[in-house]
């Protein structure tokens, strides 16, 4: 049997070998504390899930949902958007839920890069970004993100020719996987630039509610013209740890959402009911979890880069994500690093290459484990370091 090319080119994908390198590791006994996928381990608000529980129990919500979504839930990400960065939307022509940010991040590509165009890639980003242009028939034009530069690309130094050739071009913050933050005038740059070259600006605002110190995340739709040249990403999964429930949403330009529309009516059916009308109780219920979901984070943050510091390694304490990105010892390479702490401490960390060739010298850090494991990671790193 023979595989299409572009399977057989497809590089694995970075957190499922995280996984088969986890699963081998115990199964040799193994006792493993893994910083590695950024999964919350905080539990769901109970009026979301009781808001599912009563909704799966209604036989109208059995039946196929709507390829573009329920009316109330692209009415209730309306709101959130209003509420929180004072954007107004039109439910019906600028949102299209999706089925997790993922999925629509992986097809927004089969929608605007042809064969042969470029996307404008962030090197080191979510894997999910090249992987699905290539997939597409584009090429990849890498923007690197640089410690100096404060983690966002150099948009001037980008070649009048590539810009030519681009259709799409990605950014995301707070960042994954560096966790670097940005103002709204780093937003308005990258507008001003795609207007200016006809190119769909891209912003995979996943994380913007999980941010520390004062410090508060702006949406690419903030931006005026943004509704005219970009389109925001974004999900339940952090904000509402909800990662297993597959629900996000894609908002923005009225003419590229009725491009993913139209593909999204040829490959999927949309999203369980009982799902969106969590999501609406999400939304548009509570949000006081949300202030203690973020201490956790933010006392995690701390612990972990308190005990870095404490040994030796030079980090700066992010203002958003749940991630810590650290530069790796001397001596080491990322993937070196990585490996020395899995064999020597048991703990799972995940490569800066595995986002990119500029992710080279660092290693990603998820906060998504309780205080206690995480301290005694820290400990372990200790031992090896002593």
């Amino acid at each position: 049997m023979r595989t299409a090319r572009r399977i057989a080119e497809l590089a694995p994908y970075l957190f499922a070998e995280l996984d088969r390198k986890v699963a081998a590791a115990r199964t040799r006994g193994v006792d493993i504390i893994s910083f590695g996928v950024g999964d919350p381990d905080l539990p769901t608000p109970p009026h979301v899930v009781e808001a599912l529980v009563q909704a799966a129990r209604d036989p109208a919500t059995h039946r196929y949902p709507s390829y573009t979504g329920m009316p109330a839930f692209r009415e209730a990400i309306a709101g959130f958007y209003e509420r929180r960065f004072g954007v107004s939307l039109d439910p019906d022509g600028a949102i299209q839920p999706l089925v997790g940010s993922k999925e629509g991040i992986f097809h927004l590509p089969l929608a605007f890069v042809d064969p042969g165009d470029v996307a404008l890639v962030p090197d080191p980003s979510y894997p999910v970004y090249p992987t699905a242009t290539r997939l597409a028939g584009g090429e990849v034009v890498a923007m690197p993100l640089r410690a100096d530069n404060g983690f966002f690309p150099d948009l001037d130094a980008l070649a009048p020719e590539v810009l030519e050739r681009a259709k799409v071009l990605w950014l995301n913050y707070p960042n994954n996987p560096t966790a670097a933050t940005v103002t709204l005038d780093h937003l308005r740059a990258a507008v001003e630039l795609c207007a200016r070259h006809d190119i769909l600006l891209c912003h995979d605002a996943a994380y913007t509610e999980i941010t520390f110190d004062g410090y508060v995340a702006p949406s690419v739709l903030q931006v005026p013209g943004a509704l005219e040249h970009a389109v925001e990403f974004h999900s339940l999964s952090k904000t509402y740890n909800m990662t297993g429930w597959r629900i996000g949403w894609v908002a923005g330009a009225p003419e590229a959402i009725e491009a993913i529309k139209r593909l999204k009516t040829n490959v999927d059916s949309g999203i369980f009911d009982a799902v969106q009308v969590a999501g609406i109780a999400a939304l548009q219920g509570p949000q006081d979890h949300l202030e203690e979901t973020v201490a956790h984070y933010r006392r995690r943050r701390d612990l972990l880069c308190d005990g870095l510091k404490s040994l030796g390694v030079v980090v700066e304490p992010p203002r958003g994500s749940i991630y810590v990105w650290a530069p790796v010892p001397g001596g080491h390479t990322s993937e070196s690093y990585a490996t020395f702490l899995l064999e020597r401490c048991g703990i799972v960390v995940a490569p800066g290459t595995g986002y990119g060739a500029a992710g080279e010298g660092f290693v990603r850090f998820s906060l998504t484990l309780d205080d206690a494991r995480l301290e005694e990671g820290v400990e372990r790193m200790r031992g090896v370091a002593d």
